[in-house]
């Protein structure tokens, strides 16, 4: 059996037994929050309890390395609605000690592709198309800068209210400790 079957014969079971209902919420967060945060497995679960956040509480955005690459993208977007069509009043990103973008860059991560099959011309394709696979792919070295970095690109976006607390912390993924990197409060 695959695991996509595996998934819809679980999640009949589910429906049937009217397991959703312990789960029904609004599609407003309650606490009025959006977090931005890392595609990590290890946060799934940990992240979630380690803020004391339940099912309806927040809006969670996520990306690798709770990363904003481009200030009209879709991470950016996603947040910008849950601003306004949702209704939070603040922001969080979170990012996470021993993240996979801290080691990430192009050579290495091309390679896998090449790997998978992914032909060595749609790679030269993207490059002689202007995008250069080095900037793309590239990683960072400490997860602090990339968060004040993300929280930068956020809080200086020409649709963010200026009075949307934007909020940068750091988790330890192997014991849910949370750092504060910057206090969205006491920002200019």
């Amino acid at each position: 059996m695959t695991l996509l079957s595996n998934i819809l014969e679980h999640n009949r079971e589910f429906v049937k037994n009217k397991e959703y209902e312990k789960y029904q919420t609004t599609k407003f967060p309650d606490k009025k929050l959006a977090i931005l945060t890392c595609m990590d497995t290890r946060l799934v679960e940990l992240l979630p309890q380690a803020m004391k956040i339940g099912n309806g509480d927040v809006k969670i955005v996520k990306s690798a390395g709770a990363i904003v690459a481009h200030p009209f993208g879709s991470i950016m977007r996603s947040l910008l609605v849950a601003v306004y069509e949702l209704n939070a009043d603040e922001i969080c990103v979170i990012g996470h000690h021993d993240c996979g973008m801290s080691k990430l860059n192009a050579e290495s991560f091309l390679e896998k592709a090449r790997n998978r099959g992914i032909p060595q011309e749609r790679i030269d394709l993207l490059e002689y198309s202007g995008i250069s696979m080095d900037d793309w792919l590239k990683g960072f070295d400490r997860v602090e800068e990339s968060v004040k970095h993300s929280v930068g690109v956020i809080k200086n976006h020409p649709l963010l209210a200026s009075n949307i607390p934007v909020h940068g912390l750091v988790i330890n993924p192997e014991t849910g400790e949370l750092e504060e990197v910057i206090n969205g409060y006491h920002q200019d």
